[in-house]
């Protein structure tokens, strides 16, 4: 069993929040809430740390995610204490140490600012959240595991008044596309980078190119 990722969100930002409605299929999460994500190997395993989760917490998942390789389980709860719970419940069930999780790989962050307006159009296509514009400055997150996507996210979202245009928690690698004025997405890139670094787990060699 391999912990890949175990992310705690103290508190769901608005856009992310809405973005995280359109796309999960399990129960929806509401603004405000804490939230927990966590991604183990081998993908058919995270039916055990769902099992866990539910049977020690009032937690109510959102998403569970069944890959050949990967699994990801997202729950959520107002109550902080009860997503914490649901992390020690599962990291009790697989005989675990928070700390055994991998640290997160950034593989790529690019800001292209001043988009073409037909480049907007291609990103518009494809997102799940707001749109981009013709002039805005693009961000672009490529991260390993990929459930790390999802804090990476939520902190941007703090730090300043971006658009949250796609995120992907799941798979091989996550993504993260962002929109807004140049000086709101460097700060978000920042934001990003801060939070990535004070994760702390076991080296990550995996998302090595």
């Amino acid at each position: 069993m391999d912990l890949r990722t175990l992310t705690f969100i103290d508190i769901l930002q608005p856009q992310l929040t809405s973005f995280l409605q359109t796309v999960a299929a399990g129960f929806q999460p509401l603004e405000g809430q804490a939230a927990l994500f966590v991604e183990i190997a081998p993908g058919i395993a995270i039916n055990r740390v769902t099992d866990a989760a539910l049977k020690h917490t009032s937690c109510i998942p959102s998403m569970q995610i069944v890959e050949r390789a990967f699994g990801l389980l997202s729950l959520q709860h107002f109550d902080q204490g009860q997503v914490r719970e649901a992390a020690a419940a599962i990291l009790r069930e697989l005989g675990m140490r928070e700390e055994d999780r991998l640290t997160p790989r950034v593989l790529s962050n690019q800001i292209i600012t001043g988009i073409d307006g037909h480049q907007a159009m291609l990103i518009n296509r494809m997102r799940h959240g707001d749109m981009l514009t013709q002039g805005q400055t693009l961000y672009v997150l490529e991260v390993h595991p990929a459930g790390y996507a999802a804090i990476a996210a939520n902190e941007a979202e703090k730090a300043a008044p971006i658009r949250l245009l796609e995120t992907v928690t799941f798979g091989a690698f996550g993504r993260l596309y962002l929109g807004g004025g140049e000086a709101e997405i460097r700060e978000a890139a920042n934001a990003i980078e801060r939070c990535l670094s004070c994760i702390r787990g076991r080296p990550n060699k995996e998302g090595q190119a």
